[in-house]
């Protein structure tokens, strides 16, 4: 049954057909305020209803047929979208809706690689931010054309923004800051479990003591970005970290008030205490992830086997580590030959 129909079903509607001919439809209870309720084949008419029979104010309308706010709102409500993890979905919606909140109101058929090219060069400021809502744009796009509401693509031919990369802690840096920490507080802990186990933020702050295997030596991770499971060999100095911990709640890395840690507030309590270190501003959480790797790669370790630790997905990313760590090691070589053939 279509929306239309099934809004004759639904209760306290009224309808009347204004001068021109077009049906309104209002939902008011006995007695009560009449609220305007969209077309029934409007996208939006049963959002509107259950928002109405709650009491509540009816969602605004996103955009008029035809615009990208329209086509967004079709994908959020997509079986794709709802597939998502609830962390997913919060993230895509955040950069979609900022996109919606400019330009939501164009019509997608008439938007050329011209125009669109003209739009995400206004972001080039933020590459990051504008490749990320570039590759979701697609994504709806892709949706809406399988759908068949759209018949091409018009962000084809838009090429990415190069953007900066996170700087890798060096070895001095991570000596640094474990000066300021020894082994035993909250601050170390959360430190090695980002060192030796090359996981993401919001992983890590997500740890429970159920997690870690002390007998089997273990430490098994769900990542949140990525859905993949881990089971990581926990190195000796992660051992000695957790050993060493107090174990007073489920979480590894609980708050000052006992409680799980949101990855926000996680990001800026180390934040925090990366500053406490005296560390240059260079350095921050996601560039331990980076150590992790780079230090694989340096004593030897394939490709494969780095993803095997930090759950990349990408091999390309993984071999990137790889390259820059023979690279260092032939060019040590290449400069001791040199100095054996030409000593001071």
């Amino acid at each position: 049954m279509g929306r239309r129909g099934m809004s004759k079903d639904l209760p306290h509607i009224d309808r009347f057909r204004d001068r021109h001919g077009k049906e309104r439809l209002y939902y008011r209870r006995q007695g009560g305020p009449r609220t305007p309720l969209p077309p029934a084949d409007d996208p939006g008419f049963l959002e509107a209803y259950t928002a109405a029979s709650a009491g509540q104010k009816a969602p605004k309308a996103r955009g008029g047929a035809g615009t990208f706010d329209r086509m967004i709102a079709a994908y959020y409500r997509s079986s794709d979208f709802k597939r998502c993890k609830p962390s997913t979905q919060k993230q895509r919606r955040s950069v979609l809706d900022q996109f919606c909140e400019k330009h939501g109101h164009r019509i997608v058929k008439q938007a050329t690689p011209a125009k669109l090219k003209s739009i995400f060069g206004g972001m080039a400021d933020t590459p990051s931010q504008a490749n990320q809502t570039l590759k979701l744009l697609r994504m709806v796009i892709r949706a809406a054309i399988s759908d068949g509401e759209l018949e091409r693509d018009p962000t084809l031919g838009i090429r990415r923004y190069k953007e900066g990369t996170y700087h890798t802690w060096t070895e001095e840096e991570i000596a640094q800051f474990e000066e300021r920490w020894p082994v035993g507080t909250r601050e170390r802990t959360a430190f090695a479990l980002h060192l030796y186990t090359g996981q993401r933020m919001g992983d890590v702050c997500g740890m429970t003591w159920r997690d870690y295997d002390a007998k089997a030596g273990t430490i098994r991770v769900a990542q949140t970005k990525t859905g993949t499971k881990l089971s990581i060999p926990v190195h000796g100095r992660l051992r000695a970290a957790l050993e060493a911990h107090t174990r007073s709640q489920v979480m590894i890395l609980p708050t000052a008030y006992g409680k799980g840690f949101t990855v926000n507030g996680f990001g800026g309590w180390m934040a925090d205490i990366i500053g406490e270190a005296k560390l240059p501003d260079r350095c921050v959480t996601h560039g331990i992830r980076k150590a992790a790797a780079r230090r694989l790669a340096e004593v030897g370790c394939s490709a494969m086997e780095i993803m095997s630790i930090t759950g990349h997905k990408s091999l390309k990313e993984a071999e990137r580590y790889v390259r820059e760590a023979d690279q260092a090691t032939r060019a040590k070589a290449a400069v001791l030959k040199l100095e054996e053939h030409f000593p001071e």
